[in-house]
């Protein structure tokens, strides 16, 4: 294993269902505790984190949206749940004595900055955790998009996504006893055969402005700090 980390900044996108831990809703906070700490763990060995929650484990717009909701007012909906999210991850790594801050894509300004990109890779470059929040600030885009396009913008080395699963399958592991792990694959491999990686405009977005992007299973203890040392740890798409 390499003494120092193999990334100097990572843009960490985590599911808001990934919260929720064995709750059919809300959040954990043992799971939100466990984040914290694995983040810490990273930021102490050197690399700045920039951070991207989704909503889902509060509200979905798009469900409401297919219900007869209108689209737009839906996805606001949705990313005000994130900005929630984003508050509960601060909380959780202040408590593990880190600098830490919220940025919104959404003005809201009595709880968390404005998202602004120089200020967001000052923050970094000063050791603060950043949460990105509120996805793009645009309806019709998935918080997987906003994680793309806020590694793009803060020159992540990598856009890293945390998952339930060690990797990208061929089919759902779950209900598929053969499903094939891969250990790498190209970005055209993965839009071309459909793969849940991430939704096909982040695809585009890393593939165009050659990002790579890991996945990895985020419960498994010690995995983000063995994928930022070099090892090989979930799926590689590059």
């Amino acid at each position: 294993m390499a003494k120092t980390p193999i990334y100097k900044r990572i843009l960490l996108k985590l599911s808001g269902e990934a919260l929720m831990g064995e709750h059919e809703y809300g959040i954990d906070p043992a799971v939100i505790n466990s984040i914290a700490a694995d983040v810490k763990e990273i930021n102490q060995a050197g690399v700045q984190v920039a951070m991207v929650i989704g909503g889902g484990n509060i509200f979905r717009g798009v469900n409401l949206a297919s219900e007869g909701m209108d689209r737009v007012t839906a996805d606001h909906m949705g990313m005000l749940a994130t900005v929630i999210n984003a508050l509960a991850l601060q909380d959780a790594i202040k408590r593990q004595e880190l600098q830490v801050r919220v940025m919104s894509a959404l003005p809201i300004h009595t709880v968390c900055e404005d998202y602004i990109r120089l200020r967001a890779i000052r923050h970094l470059e000063k050791n603060r955790v950043v949460v990105f929040a509120a996805g793009t600030g645009n309806p019709f885009f998935t918080t997987d998009t906003a994680a793309s396009l806020r590694g793009i913008e803060i020159s992540a080395d990598v856009v890293v996504k945390g998952t339930k699963v060690d990797g990208v399958y061929s089919s759902d592991p779950v209900k598929d006893p053969s499903a094939k792990r891969f250990e790498k694959l190209g970005y055209d491999q993965v839009i071309e055969q459909k793969l849940a990686v991430m939704d096909t405009t982040a695809i585009v977005l890393c593939r165009d402005n050659n990002i790579p992007i890991r996945v990895f299973n985020m419960t498994k203890p010690g995995a983000l700090m063995r994928m930022v040392m070099g090892e090989s740890e979930g799926t590689l798409v590059e």
